[in-house]
């Protein structure tokens, strides 16, 4: 059984390069394995492991400066969500390119999963997804507006084309864990909106708490490791990646003629070129060989 432990954390380190090889080191050690993002913001990311190296990673976080109150969301899963570990520096670990945007500052309002569909079905409150297109395809909640943008960078962009739609509205905002509505809240509130609200813990923590039969979310969610998407009670969704576009898609799709395993599906056969198919297929033959020889799970 391995731990998956979904975390972001806003604080202050002055040299980001310099937390790296121990927290690197650690996780190695401890078999830990996924992706973990550090800047001068912050730290974000997934990792998957034991219990104890888990405890391990998540203790040593919260050791460093500013991150004693880290908190950070889990799961099971029966199969190794991440082939390896990254420890990566970044400008930012949530990429927004705004550089006054500043969620220790100040952010919405936190609600909780069980006071969301209250608010969120007010007349006066308008919903938005802060997601990539892709993932609001899958799954969003009842109601919420979808700016259909392709990363998170666009959304201010998107935020003043569209502003005038939300003129005298409460705004509420939700995404997968909560980080992205750290930074777009912030933003929002730097715009002069006053009434700002978001999922506090995101849409997993609202999955996880808030049972089926009450719930206003529809479809799965997209989560960035093996799994895929999940749905409520966190359980393992029906989609798989295609590893040419790293876009979702279904069982049934893969039986459709665009689908080659690795190279492309029917969402990215026709934007690709010949020579990028020829590419991913080289390295869908060096994954099979790997894992013929033994060196990948």
């Amino acid at each position: 059984m391995y731990i998956i432990a979904a975390l972001y954390h806003f604080t202050r380190f002055d040299d980001p390069a310099a937390v790296k090889p121990a927290l690197l080191e650690l996780c190695l050690a401890q078999d830990v394995s996924g992706s973990l993002l550090l800047a001068r913001e912050g730290v974000n990311g997934t990792i998957a492991g034991p219990r104890a190296g888990i405890d391990a990673v998540l203790a040593h976080l919260k050791a460093l400066p500013g991150c004693a109150d880290l908190e950070w969301k889990e799961a099971t899963s029966d199969r190794a969500p991440f082939g390896k570990m990254k420890v990566r520096l970044k400008k930012e670990i949530v990429t927004m390119g705004q550089p006054d945007v500043d969620p220790r500052a100040s952010v919405g309002h936190y609600v909780d999963p069980q006071d969301w569909n209250a608010l969120i079905q007010s007349p006066d409150v308008a919903v938005i997804d802060t997601r990539n297109d892709y993932e609001v395809a899958i799954g969003t909640f009842d109601g919420a507006v979808d700016p259909e943008t392709k990363t998170f960078g666009e959304f201010p962009a998107w935020w003043e084309a569209n502003k005038h739609r939300f003129h005298n509205k409460k705004v509420a905002m939700f995404c997968t864990g909560g980080i992205r509505c750290e930074k777009s809240t912030n933003y929002l509130l730097g715009q002069g909106v006053e009434d700002v609200y978001h999922l506090k813990g995101g849409i997993l923590k609202y999955l996880e708490e808030v049972p089926q039969d009450d719930s206003t979310w529809s479809g799965e969610c997209f989560v960035f490791d093996n799994r895929v998407s999940v749905g409520h009670g966190l359980a393992e969704g029906p989609h798989v990646l295609c590893h040419g576009c790293r876009q979702p898609i279904l069982p049934e799709d893969m039986k459709r003629p665009e689908y080659e395993m690795g190279v492309s599906c029917h969402k990215c056969h026709d934007k690709t070129s010949d020579w990028d198919k020829e590419r991913f297929r080289e390295r869908q033959k060096q994954i099979r060989l790997a894992q013929e020889r033994g060196e990948l799970a």
